[in-house]
């Protein structure tokens, strides 16, 4: 998949849904990360900023004209609806959100709120058999046999695309020469700057706490923004992302002036038909080379009352999420505050299942719960007004999601976090975690750098080309 990628990489949309590590097994015997798909050259596409008019209706509309003619023979993404939903997406589901969202005197590295697209065909492998397909749905014709020769064409161009050799020099594509940024600080990484000051993150830290005991919230994500200036394109980049820090659910989308870049562990909704699946993931400690000490760090996470309390309110949240687009009593957590294994942390992870209620679209139940409340806190409004007001930035793509709709409602977004952000010349890497009443402001601020290392020896390594 990496020489296609390489092959694919500088087309309109090039979008990667990459599973560079396998996770634990599902109760259906597939592994999280099951399946990877490559795709680019989108027939149609939504892009919107925040204070565009909504795109959520245009959305579903595509999401509804897609093919019902899924093959179950085949991995679940057979074409469709693909792309980010960045986390400002939020403002068009909740009108009370929109003031503390729609913030453009900060918004110094701007990307779009939404950028989807419709992909007639993608790569898909199987990790599991080690079987690879493509598969084309000619979604641009309308007749039948129409669809069927032009579907056979694109399988024929990208078989031919495959069959070339990869350039020994890519090109670097679209240079950015890095805009200023004011109110960074520096850090102790060399070249790497945060829009908190160490002492400023605890005081946020200390300031959610104390609203949580005066009753404002239950838990608030609080994240930090480290900024670097990029020296690679951003394939290149994300080629050493995922072998720094391989994940389940990592992710490359290109939306033309911008790039995500994620190693995300967390999925945020999974469907199968009507079947919904979340893993929230609240919880973290370092995950070291040497086994009895991980074993040992393992065990204080699983005691921790903290983080089993943060896990759990988290996994209400999305219980009650999913309640509202799905089918009475169907919602039951299937596994809580199980421990998982990433390769720099282990993570406290929780599933909750569920049956998507008839009169409800894929669309709608993204919408019931999006952001995902491992990423925003309980109550979700009252805690995204919080970070807003806190974080003084848009997040971007930081906390939304990359993913697809594909034909026979399957439909798979991840949460983006271990995720940077290539934009305006400069690599953004958010990192941050849940705030409880029990947090201590200083092993807050710790823990957000041991999300970090992942991407930041990726981005430490000696880099090739020129920013992108």
């Amino acid at each position: 998949m990496v020489e296609a990628f390489d092959k694919l990489r500088q087309r309109p949309g090039c979008l990667w849904l990459d599973s560079a590590s396998r996770g634990p097994v599902d109760d259906d015997g597939s592994a999280l990360g099951r399946y990877s798909f490559l795709t680019c050259d989108p027939i149609e596409q939504i892009v919107a900023s925040e204070n565009d008019e909504d795109p959520w209706p245009a959305l579903d509309r595509w999401c509804r004209l897609l093919p019902g003619d899924f093959d179950p023979k085949l991995p679940p993404f057979q074409g469709g609806v693909a792309g980010l939903i960045g986390y400002e997406s939020a403002v068009w589901l909740e009108p009370k959100l929109r003031q503390a969202l729609c913030t453009d005197g900060t918004n110094d590295l701007p990307i779009p709120a939404m950028s989807l697209g419709v992909y007639d065909w993608t790569i898909a492998v199987d990790h599991q058999t080690g079987q690879a397909w493509i598969i084309a749905q000619g979604l641009s014709a309308t007749e039948p046999d129409q669809r069927i020769e032009l579907a056979k064409r694109r399988i024929d161009e990208i078989k031919q695309v495959l069959s070339e050799s990869v350039p020994q020099s890519q090109p670097p594509g679209v240079l950015f020469e890095p805009i200023p940024i004011a109110g960074q600080f520096e850090t102790n990484h060399p070249g790497v700057q945060s829009n908190f000051t160490r002492s400023g993150f605890c005081t946020a830290v200390a300031d959610i706490v104390r609203r949580i005991r005066e009753g404002d919230s239950f838990q608030v994500n609080l994240a930090q923004r480290l900024l670097r200036r990029a020296d690679c394109s951003s394939p290149d980049l994300y080629r050493r992302l995922r072998q720094t820090n391989p994940a389940p659910m990592g992710a490359y989308y290109d939306g033309g002036n911008f790039q995500v870049l994620s190693s995300s562990p967390e999925g945020f909704l999974k469907v199968r038909g009507r079947h919904v699946q979340t893993r929230p993931i609240k919880g973290t400690v370092r995950r070291t080379r040497h086994d009895d000490v991980n074993l040992k760090l393992a065990q204080k996470l699983s005691a921790s009352e903290k983080d089993r309390a943060e896990n759990v309110m988290i996994v209400d949240l999305m219980r009650n999420d999913l309640s509202r687009v799905c089918e009475d009593d169907s919602v039951v957590v299937t596994r809580l505050c199980q421990v998982e294994r990433y390769e720099f942390v282990q993570h406290l992870v929780s599933v909750v299942e569920a049956e998507l209620s008839p009169q409800f679209s894929v669309v709608d139940l993204i919408k019931a719960c999006f952001p995902g409340g491992s990423v925003t806190g309980a109550p979700k409004i009252e805690a995204m007004k919080t970070i807003a007001e806190l974080e003084k930035r848009p997040r971007g793509a930081y906390c939304g999601s990359i993913g697809y709709f594909g034909a026979g409602g399957h439909a798979e977004f991840n949460i983006l976090i271990r995720t940077i952000t290539a934009a305006h010349g400069h690599w953004q890497i958010p990192v941050g975690g849940g705030i409880t009443a029990r947090s201590v402001p200083e092993t807050e601020e710790y823990e957000t750098w041991s999300k970090a290392e992942g991407m930041l020896r990726a981005m430490e390594q000696p880099g090739s080309g020129s920013s992108g």
